[in-house]
């Protein structure tokens, strides 16, 4: 696809990380390769494979558009690939995208990997773990937090900041999620309650990094 004269074309790059119990990057390691699937009109680089850490994709274009991840994780066996999808855009010169990735009864190799980049509480304990101790952790993650102090705290976030949020809700959100773009007015409207508790786990972090939650109003 080529781009009519005038068109600015720009460059662009991807990395991939583990978020850190300190909020730190870590390396992916946890992964053997990362498979990009960019837009139709990449031609033959449409579907870029990298196997080392942080995986980093370099392209340049003209224009916006919705990618697919495919990440797949040391020693899983068919099937088990985590599949994430990313919205390319150029509103801001760098920006980060956080997604929240399930590991199923993992390999003795990768429940290595995770112990070493997650906290001791959250590490997967032994091979065969059960398919809902996910579940449990986002029941606990959700009564962690204040969801009314979250809702304080958003609105007071900087717009740079603000368009994060709108990131991590687009990539993250479910069919059960509401939300609404007044690009009219400029506003964003999601409602909390219908995000899964992965993401507002992620929203609660982000806001905590930002300003000091203990101060807002309490519940």
């Amino acid at each position: 696809m080529v781009p009519d004269s005038g068109v600015p074309m720009r460059a662009w790059s991807i990395e991939i990380y583990l978020v850190g119990p300190e909020g730190d990057d870590l390396p992916a390691t946890c992964f053997e390769k990362a498979v990009y699937v960019l837009h139709e009109s990449f031609g033959n680089r449409k579907r870029q494979t990298f196997k080392t850490p942080p995986f980093t994709v370099k392209e340049k274009g003209w224009g916006e558009f919705d990618m697919q991840i495919i990440l797949s994780p040391v020693g899983q066996q068919k099937g088990g690939d985590q599949t994430i999808n990313h919205d390319l855009n150029f509103q801001q010169e760098e920006y980060e995208s956080t997604h929240s990735v399930t590991f199923r009864n993992p390999k003795d190799r990768l429940l290595e990997l995770l112990r070493d980049s997650a906290p001791a509480s959250e590490a997967v304990n032994g091979t065969g773990a059960s398919a809902s101790k996910p579940e449990k952790k986002r029941q606990k993650t959700s009564r962690n937090v204040d969801m009314e102090k979250l809702a304080e705290a958003l609105p007071m976030l900087q717009e740079d900041d603000l368009l994060q949020v709108v990131q991590m809700v687009h990539d993250n959100k479910t069919e059960d999620t509401y939300t609404k773009n007044d690009t009219e007015n400029g506003e964003f409207h999601v409602d909390l309650y219908t995000l899964p508790d992965p993401l507002i786990k992620m929203l609660w972090d982000f806001c905590d990094k930002k300003m000091n939650m203990n101060d807002l109003a309490a519940s």
